[in-house]
């Protein structure tokens, strides 16, 4: 099954199934927007509060393998800043992206952060075309890149 296996690779972590649950249903005003009149209906799907790891990330698109992130406040604290440091690297394991918006972006550029989401995504997936995973659905990072000796 498709979703089975994209569980697989993400890191999906059934026991916070539950407290994903509970973020659905209380996103912040921010989130909702976001969502509601963004990604919800994006031709890419997007999962809300999906669980990765160890972590609940704000919103997945599995096809492009990034998270976005909108952060509050909390998050421009030093332990919030380490916090969200050792979870990109977790989430840069399973080969995802994360991008990080503001609270405010969203607040006062909402517009331009549904554009720079579409840029990234669309850039992502017109580098897939190009280079297709390789037999046995794994990709190195350097694929397509020029390597250029020193």
């Amino acid at each position: 099954m498709e979703k089975e296996a994209d569980y697989c690779y993400t890191g999906y972590n059934k026991n916070l199934k539950e407290v994903s649950r509970t973020l659905r249903k209380n996103l912040t005003r921010q989130e909702k927007k976001l969502w509601y009149d963004f990604l919800k209906e994006y031709p890419v799907r997007f999962h809300r509060q999906r669980p990765i790891g160890g972590y609940i990330v704000d919103f997945y698109c599995s096809k492009a393998k990034i998270v976005i992130e909108l952060d509050g406040s909390q998050h421009y604290s030093n332990e919030g800043k380490s916090y969200d440091k050792n979870r990109t690297l977790c989430l840069s394991d399973y080969g995802i992206t994360v991008i990080r918006f503001a609270n405010s972006d969203v607040d006062n550029s909402f517009e331009g952060v549904c554009m720079e989401i579409d840029r990234i995504v669309s850039n992502i997936l017109e580098k897939e075309k190009a280079f297709p995973e390789r037999e046995g659905g794994s990709r190195r990072l350097t694929d397509g890149l020029n390597k250029q000796s020193p």
